[in-house]
This record gives structure tokens, C-alpha cells and sequence, in this order.
């Protein structure tokens, strides 16, 4: 199980910073960001379709960069101002920030969690219950981190605003990697899409979070590196766990 070439199924970080390349540089490997699935925008035709009046919710929650980008891609399209009393509720701080590319950000009421789950939101959601609440999601939404708004005292509906479809591979396109690591069940069934007759042999694959996991192992394929966990609660830390034990495995 000798891995010289990674695909991570991620687009190419825009940093040069990122640990990926560390990890490619620490133990000479490539590492090739390749994308199974690529997300594209549902038309305001579509978004009318659902029976949504943007302009009657007071409030938002982002759980995904790309959320925000398709809240408000809609938002400009059905010619929708967002006001000034917005309130943005994110999963993350990093999501919080990216708000910046759209609106002035200290003017704002913006509220943030620590863990990535919706979870940590309920406190801020509770405070504010009187709001109107939307949730920009995609057509296959398998994550059900936002069920819990369900069970909330809060006026909420989630609004399909993007759809996730797979990033097919040419003929011609090389396939010869030793590992794979997904982070989405679009990005599994995506492989499988693409290679029905897929058989993994040597070919290791990492999973980013319980639901992708699932699906790994759902597929029938055998799970090598699984993240996050206490020890690695990154997927760069368990890839970097998983190739260190490995060496070490081989001096043996």
C-alpha cells in the first residue's frame, strides 16, 4: 500500500498555506484537489417555485460559505434588498467572516458558533425567537445537522437555493490514484457515478465526518482514515497521522 497520490476532493485551496501542502512537501507525495461534485445555483424560476417571500424573513442561518454566495446570488436575482436588521446566525466563525464579501460587517448583527453544529446556535436563536428564520440549502440536503430547528419555538423554513451534481470525468482523464478522501455522501455516490465497476483494491480512502463515513462504508469500500476525532480533529491531522503510522509500520 504504497500512497504517491492523493486525490482530495476538494477545489484547490486559494492559500498557499494550506497543510495539505505541507503534508505533500513532509512526505513526498502529490496531492491533487479534484472535485467529485461541483455546486451550481437553481434559477429564480425554480426559487419562486417553493412559495418563499425572501423579504419577509428577518433572520438567516448559514451553515456553508457556499450558502451564503446562493442566498444572496437569489437575493440580487429576484431583486430582493437584504436590510440593514438582517441577523445572521453561523455555523462557524470562519462562515461569519466570509459574510464580509457581501456586507459591511460591523454593522451587522452577526452571531456565531465554536463546534461547526447548529447546536451552538440555539442559545442566540432562543434570545432572539420573535425573528423570522431561513435556511439556505441544497436540493440533496443529507446533513441533518438542521433538524433541531425543527423542535425550536422559532418561526424557520429551509429554502433549497443550490443543487449539488456530480463533477463527471472525462475519457481521457487519468485515474490513478492511492488514495481518495471525500468529504460529503455526493462526493461517494459521485465516484460510483462516475465508476460503477469501481473496485478499491489498494486504494485508500478518508472520510470527513460521520455521514460521509456512512457512506463509505454504505458503498461497500473499505474506510482507511476516518476524521474528525479527538486525536485528529482535522482531515490534514488524520492524513498526517495515518502516513506517520504508516512509515513507521514499514521500518518495522
Amino acid at each position: 500500500m504504497n500512497i504517491r497520490k492523493i486525490l482530495v476532493s476538494q477545489p484547490t485551496p486559494s492559500s498557499t498555506k494550506s497543510p495539505y501542502f505541507d503534508i505533500a512537501e513532509k512526505y513526498g507525495i502529490e496531492v491533487v484537489f479534484r472535485p467529485f461534485i461541483r455546486v451550481e445555483s437553481i434559477s429564480s424560476k425554480d426559487f419562486r417555485q417553493q412559495r418563499i417571500q425572501l423579504a419577509e424573513y428577518t433572520a438567516v442561518i448559514f451553515t456553508a460559505k457556499t450558502a451564503i454566495d446562493h442566498f444572496f446570488k437569489i437575493c440580487e436575482e429576484m431583486r430582493v434588498t437584504v436590510p440593514e436588521t438582517m441577523k445572521y446566525f453561523c455555523t462557524t466563525e470562519t462562515i461569519a467572516l466570509y459574510l464580509q464579501k457581501y456586507i459591511v460587517y460591523r454593522k451587522r448583527k452577526i452571531f456565531f458558533g465554536k463546534s461547526g453544529k447548529v447546536d451552538d446556535l440555539i442559545p442566540s436563536i432562543n434570545k432572539h425567537s420573535g425573528e423570522k428564520y431561513i435556511v439556505p440549502i441544497s436540493d440533496v440536503h443529507v446533513d441533518d445537522s438542521t433538524h433541531i430547528l425543527d423542535t425550536l419555538k422559532v418561526e424557520c423554513v429551509k429554502a433549497v437555493m443550490y443543487r449539488t451534481v456530480s463533477n463527471d470525468f472525462a475519457p481521457e482523464e487519468a485515474f490513478d490514484y492511492d488514495m481518495l478522501i471525500f468529504f460529503s455522501p455526493n462526493g461517494v455516490n459521485a465516484l460510483l457515478k462516475n465508476f460503477p465497476n469501481f473496485d478499491q483494491g489498494d486504494i485508500c480512502i478518508g472520510a470527513f465526518g460521520a455521514s460521509t463515513a456512512k457512506s463509505v462504508k454504505e458503498a461497500g469500500l473499505r474506510l482507511d482514515i476516518e476524521a474528525p476525532r479527538p486525536e485528529a480533529p482535522s482531515m490534514t491531522a488524520a492524513l498526517d497521522l495515518f502516513l506517520k503510522d504508516k512509515i513507521k509500520k514499514e521500518k518495522k
